[in-house]
């Protein structure tokens, strides 16, 4: 198996760095971020350097558009976001040619390596959007609710669910990535009571106990999320953290990998009322989606070949 991107498999970080890039077009930008792709595996490992213990890792992931430029191979399910839903409840498509995730216990670590990476692409970003996440209390969402509970434990389990194989043996080892920031309505959702917050999320908030399916409502946000196709869980690996200032937005910055990308959009249809059954996800009457985008990581020898 070709070496994934050291940001997929390991648990989440005390702090990540999400930056999505929007370039402009031409040859001289795509010969800079093919440049910048083959020297990405090492330029974190040189900042990852300078403080082992904070344990920086990253993975650089590319929008269908933009690896179509780079590459005449497509990996089998990459295929661009296509906005859900509408009005309030709705999930826009905003995209992306570059997605950058950095995560470690430094702060500092992970903004000076997405700025040394920018740096040589700097001439020709045309719009550039950027989240710094954080640990919240003991991994919870803002909503007072732990997070990624779900997510599978160990690296086997956890490749198993973000890495491609043998289904797509030309790109083994990479990995889809979905990418969204969500702005919660915190007031709103203060005001109430905790068991109502639990039916809408369908755990117990303080230790994140699933719901009896008798107590559990259809429209809780597991049991939209959380899906069995022939007796198997869908699985993906999840590294959202919470992002926000004390008075401005704050939210989650949702950004998850799998080894198919469809995991994603039957997620995402049954959140945004597309499933079967017509129902959506009453989470997201407290919460509201602004950018979403679809992405694929290669693998560190893919992402090397691309410098040419």
């Amino acid at each position: 198996m070709p070496t994934p991107q050291s940001a997929i498999l390991p648990p989440v970080s005390p702090h990540a760095l999400f930056l999505t890039l929007h370039l402009q077009a031409g040859d001289e930008a795509l010969r800079a971020v093919r440049a910048a792709a083959a020297g990405f595996s090492a330029l974190v490992e040189t900042q990852a350097a300078l403080d082992p213990d904070a344990h920086l890792v990253g993975s650089l992931a590319f929008g269908a558009e933009m690896w179509g430029r780079l590459s005449p191979q497509r990996p089998t399910t990459l295929t661009p976001f296509v906005t859900l839903g509408s009005g309030a409840l709705s999930a826009p498509a905003t995209g992306g040619d570059l997605q950058l995730h950095l995560h470690g216990a430094r702060a500092d670590l992970n903004f000076r390596c997405a700025r040394a990476f920018i740096e040589p692409l700097r001439p020709f970003i045309a719009k550039a959007d950027e989240t710094h996440g954080f640990m919240y209390l003991d991994a919870r969402d803002l909503t007072g609710f732990i997070d990624g509970t779900e997510n599978p434990e160990g690296e086997e389990e956890r490749a198993e669910a973000a890495l491609i194989g043998d289904e797509d043996p030309e790109f083994a080892g990479g990995s889809y990535v979905i990418a969204q920031r969500y702005v919660h309505k915190l007031h709103d959702w203060e005001r109430l009571a905790e068991h109502e917050q639990e039916g809408i999320i369908g755990r117990s908030k303080p230790d994140s106990v699933e719901l009896d399916d008798e107590i559990k409502p259809p429209t809780a946000h597991i049991a939209r999320v959380v899906i069995e196709e022939d007796g198997e869980e869908l699985e993906i690996v999840r590294h959202s953290l919470p992002y926000g200032s004390a008075s401005g937005d704050a939210g989650l910055f949702f950004i998850a990998y799998a080894k198919d990308l469809s995991i994603f959009q039957k997620m995402l249809a049954r959140m945004f009322g597309q499933g079967d059954d017509g129902l959506s996800d009453h989470l997201m009457q407290f919460t509201q989606a602004v950018s979403g985008g679809y992405f694929f990581a290669p693998s560190k020898e893919r992402l090397a070949q691309l410098g040419g």
